[in-house]
C-alpha cells in the first residue's frame, strides 16, 4: 500500500476549478482566503488548496504580508491552507485597490490583468478541492507556501506546453486533461517536497520517510480493518513496541492505535459518502464488529451519526468538466 496515494484517493483529491490568466505590467492581484471563496467555487468541499502556474514571462508570488519569491516560467506556488496571497509584476508592486473578493470566471474565460500593452506573464490558476474531515493528516504538516521551481521539466509530456495548449485552445475535454493535470502537479509537488524534508522534521509525510513509520503506516492503510494491536504492528514491522509507538507518536504525531481510529472513521465517512453500502458493512470493513459501535465512534469522530453524514454527502461533489460550466 502506497500511504500517499490512499490518503488522496481517501480524502477525495478535486482539481475542478481553475482559469487562464494574461498580465501587462505593471500588475498586481490580492486574493482572499481561499475559505472565503469555497461556497461559490466548490461548495461540497471542505478545503481548497490555492495554486498558480506560470506558463509564461516573469511573477512574484507570496503570502499577504511575508516575501514574495520570483517565479519563472514552469514554477508552481501552491498554498495548502488557502491563506490570503499576493501575485504581482514585482516584488511588492501594488496597482491599486485590487483584491479579489469573488470567483473569477472559470475556464475557458481568460482574465486580463494590468492595462493596455504587451503581455508580460501568463499563467494558469486554480483551486483543489479535498476533504478536511473526520481527518486528513496531510494538510496539517505542509507548509503555507509550497515553491517548487522548473516543474515543466520534471513531468511527462510537456507540462507547460499541455497547459499552455489545453487552457487557450478550447478542445474538446480540456476541462478534464486540465483537471487531471492539477491533480497531478499537486503530487508531484508533495513527491519533491518530501525529498527535501530535512532530517529532524516531523509530521505525516516525514513518518512516510522513516523505515519503521513508514511501514506501519502502509500496513494500516493497506488494512484498516484488521485488528491490529501496537504488539503485532511492531511484530510485522520488525520494531520493538517501545521504540515503534514512540517513533510514531514522535513523527506523525499521535499513537498508532489512535492514527487507526482515527483513519477508520475517514476510510468510512469516504465509504458513506460515495457508496449506498449498509452501515453494517462498512462498520465491518473498518474493523467493527458491531454497528452500534461504530456508529458511536463515528459520532464522536463527526458529531453526527453515520446516516446523517451520508445524507449530507448526497449532494453529487463538482468534478472535472461539470465544475467549469
Amino acid at each position: 500500500m502506497d500511504p500517499l496515494s490512499d490518503l488522496l484517493r481517501v480524502v477525495r483529491l478535486d482539481g475542478a476549478f481553475f482559469y487562464p490568466v494574461e498580465a501587462v505590467d505593471p500588475w498586481s492581484i490580492e486574493s482572499v482566503p481561499a475559505k472565503d471563496l469555497t461556497p461559490q467555487i466548490m461548495p461540497a468541499s471542505e478545503h481548497l488548496i490555492s495554486y498558480h502556474v506560470l506558463v509564461e514571462g516573469r511573477c512574484y508570488a507570496g503570502l499577504v504580508g511575508e516575501d514574495q519569491v520570483e517565479m519563472a516560467p514552469g514554477d508552481v506556488v501552491v498554498f495548502p491552507h488557502g491563506d490570503a496571497h499576493v501575485m504581482s509584476s514585482g516584488r511588492g508592486v501594488r496597482v491599486g485597490p485590487d483584491v479579489n473578493t469573488s470567483p473569477p470566471p472559470a475556464y475557458p474565460h481568460m482574465v486580463k490583468l494590468g492595462q493596455e500593452g504587451p503581455r508580460s506573464a501568463a499563467f494558469v490558476c486554480g483551486f483543489l478541492g479535498c476533504d478536511r474531515r473526520p481527518f486528513n493528516p496531510l494538510i496539517a504538516t505542509l507548509p503555507r507556501r509550497m515553491h517548487m521551481r522548473g516543474m515543466s521539466t520534471s513531468l511527462p509530456g510537456g507540462y507547460t506546453r499541455m497547459l499552455t495548449d489545453e487552457s487557450r485552445l478550447g478542445q474538446a475535454g480540456a476541462a478534464s486533461v486540465l483537471t487531471r493535470l492539477a491533480e497531478l502537479m499537486f503530487i508531484e509537488v508533495l513527491r519533491r517536497y518530501l525529498e527535501s524534508l530535512p532530517q529532524g522534521q516531523t509530521g505525516w509525510l516525514a513518518g512516510l520517510r522513516d523505515d519503521a513509520v513508514g511501514r506501519a503506516l502502509s500496513l494500516l492503510h493497506g488494512r484498516p480493518g484488521h485488528s491490529w494491536t501496537l504488539e503485532n504492528l511492531a511484530r510485522e514491522v520488525a520494531a520493538s513496541r517501545s521504540v515503534l509507538a514512540k517513533r510514531f507518536t514522535d513523527l506523525v504525531g499521535q499513537p498508532p492505535m489512535q492514527y487507526l481510529t482515527q483513519w477508520r472513521m475517514q476510510v468510512a465517512a469516504n465509504l458513506l459518502a460515495q457508496s449506498g453500502t449498509k452501515v453494517a458493512a462498512v462498520a465491518s470493513e473498518v474493523g467493527y464488529d458491531s454497528e452500534a459501535a461504530f456508529s458511536r465512534a463515528f459520532k464522536k469522530a463527526t458529531g453526527i451519526a453515520p446516516g446523517a453524514w451520508r445524507g449530507s454527502r448526497q449532494v453529487a461533489r463538482p468534478r472535472s468538466a461539470a465544475a467549469v460550466q
